[in-house]
């Protein structure tokens, strides 16, 4: 197993997360399989009960685990799938080492920082390396009738099955910058780890800022870079942020006071959009650089092909589609970074150019004409997931307009949960129904705690991560379900949830049966549980909400099935799209 460390000084928020997976992704095209792991200084055990505010959207993994978004960025780029173990917090760390401390694992020893928690950390990152990586098949299909194929599979980047192998390197990125005290415990663990492993299998790369005052400046990179020799690290790459290319001159002053060669000083600089980072990476020479310190073949071809052309097609589209995205935590856009990236995808796949629209739903509360003119311009709009009362009435008005304009809509989670709740006041008369979340005294309960949920303790006690949804409905005319079709005919799908309410049973077959055509055609494998509601095609041309979150499988050559027929329905294209649909698996 091969090591490769990412650590950042100067300022965080460099894009540490973006390098290390697009440093992976050219890995993959050099025929390598590829892990990663992030490792955050926080004493949470985990993100599930941060602000969004405060630290951006909490990525949900396949097993349930709630963690930062930089694992996001590496399942997006790699196409694989992770777990909570590859998400390392100083939380888990200590909570490890004081349970075994409870349990005498010990043995009456004085348990220490050092070597204790450094010991847990080295065995940790050991122990998830060699984790076999699981690749993500092209929608989360679960498909025994073979229906689940994926257009975009003539990429070869996606798989039309999960399969599992051990990685042959491990990426490794330490959250926060060199210099924080969080990060000390893990920064000595590594400087142990890399004699636990050998020189031969650990390389240490570092990403640092080249701010331009007049010239590009070289004193942060050589500051942080000394900071880090201080602690027994010494970084063979150097990846220099900035907004420029950066000069030759500026390069080789970077190598002569970090200690590394020219070749090695890497100008990681802004580019049209985030997917020609692995073709920068890849002029620059980095495989063949990795590739010597860690023994690794010289002369394999990278496969870039597909990634190149996809991160092309992004520069030259020139339709453009505009989705308003009304949620309650408009004021990060890093709250919705997974959305982002799914309607990304999905415009990528519809060749148009998105123009997103933030929109605070609370601002609809107020009812001003000016607010209300942004949300009708738009060719589309999503509600995603979200909790808390704040702007609760703005999406049920955003529901509404959409509903009885036949503005293309999905709603996620808290958007799904508004569309039923806006049918029963406005369609099936029932004044006041209201989800219990927000109004436990409702006269009609629409959504409803999940009985099997904690009450008492927050963190890690949702329905939390990949389910089985089954279409198990059709529409009263007859015809399958948009989504169905979106999911290529699917019979039942994996996606993955995080949510303490739900659809209330007691209403559901008065919802389905009414004559306004609001269907809830998809639910968990009992039948009891609504995940998918939608109305038919012949009386809104997208109108669409799920319980699960399916922005967290999205992928940039496999955009998710709802964000893209949200995108094809903005821009004009979703009819013809599903027409082919039907034609294919030869249904109505």
């Amino acid at each position: 197993m091969k090591y490769i460390v990412v650590t950042g000084g100067v300022v965080s928020g460099l894009g540490k997360g973006v390098t290390i997976s697009s440093m992976g992704r050219l890995l993959q095209s050099h025929g390598l399989k590829v892990t990663a792991i992030k490792i955050d200084p926080y004493l949470n055990v985990d993100a599930g009960t941060m602000s969004p505010f405060e630290h951006g959207e909490v990525f949900v993994l396949r097993d349930g685990g709630e963690s930062d978004l930089d694992l996001g960025n590496y399942e997006r780029f790699l196409n694989v799938q992770l777990t909570h173990m590859h998400n390392v917090t100083t939380g888990k760390v200590y909570r490890k080492v004081i349970l075994a401390e409870r349990k005498g694992d010990y043995l009456g020893k004085t348990v220490q920082v050092v070597p204790h928690i450094t010991d847990c950390i080295q065995q940790w990152l050991e122990e998830v390396a060699h984790m076999p990586v699981e690749e993500h098949n092209s929608h989360g299909n679960n498909n025994s009738d073979g229906n689940g194929s994926d257009d975009n599979n003539e990429t070869g980047d996606n798989n039309n099955s999960n399969t599992s192998s051990i990685a042959d390197v491990c990426l490794i990125e330490v959250g926060g910058t060199v210099g924080d005290i969080e990060s000390s415990v893990f920064l000595e663990a590594l400087r142990q780890f890399q004699f636990r492993v050998g020189h031969d299998n650990f390389l240490l790369c570092f990403v640092s800022l080249v701010p331009i005052l007049g010239e590009q400046k070289t004193k942060p990179t050589q500051h942080g870079v000394r900071d880090l020799r201080s602690l027994g690290l010494s970084p063979s790459v150097i990846f220099c942020r900035c907004s420029e290319p950066l000069e030759q001159a500026v390069k080789s002053k970077i190598s002569s006071f970090c200690h590394v060669p020219t070749s090695n000083v890497l100008s990681v600089h802004d580019v049209n959009n985030v997917y020609h980072v692995p073709g920068l990476l890849e002029s620059q020479g980095l495989y063949h650089i990795l590739a010597q310190q860690l023994q690794w073949p010289m002369d394999v071809p990278a496969d870039l092909q597909a990634w190149k052309s996809m991160a092309d097609s992004v520069d030259q589209a020139t339709q453009v589609v505009t989705i308003a995205l009304i949620g309650k935590y408009t004021g990060l856009q890093d709250s919705y970074l997974s959305v982002i990236k799914a309607l990304r995808h999905a415009a990528i796949a519809a060749n148009v150019r998105l123009e997103l629209e933030w929109m605070d739903a609370s601002e609809l509360e107020q009812g001003e004409a000016s607010v209300l003119e942004r949300m009708h311009q738009a060719d589309g709009i999503i509600v995603p997931g979200g909790f808390g009362q704040r702007g609760w009435e703005g999406k049920l008005i955003a529901a509404e307009y959409c509903r009885t304009s036949g503005k293309p809509y999905l709603g996620v989670c808290l958007g799904f949960q508004a569309m039923v709740v806006e049918y029963c006041r406005n369609v099936l008369g029932k004044v006041g129904a209201d989800t219990t979340e927000i109004n436990p005294d409702t006269p009609h309960p629409t959504v409803i705690f999940m009985p099997e949920i904690d009450k008492e303790t927050m963190g890690g006690t949702m329905r939390l991560g990949e389910r089985p949804s089954k279409f198990t409905h059709r529409h009263f005319d007859g015809t399958m379900s948009t989504a169905q079709l979106l999911y290529n005919g699917a019979e039942t799908i994996l996606e993955r949830h995080r949510h303490r309410y739900e659809i209330n049973p007691d209403i559901v077959d008065e919802v389905h049966h009414s004559s306004g055509g609001l269907a809830l055609v998809g639910r968990d494998e009992t039948g009891e549980r609504m995940e998918i509601a939608e109305l038919p095609q012949s009386m809104h041309p997208f109108y669409l909400g799920c319980q699960f979150h399916p922005e967290f499988l999205s992928r940039p050559l496999a955009p998710s099935p709802p964000f893209h027929g949200l995108v094809l329905a903005a821009s004009g294209q979703l009819e013809e799209y599903l027409a082919k649909k039907r034609e294919e698996l030869g249904t109505v």
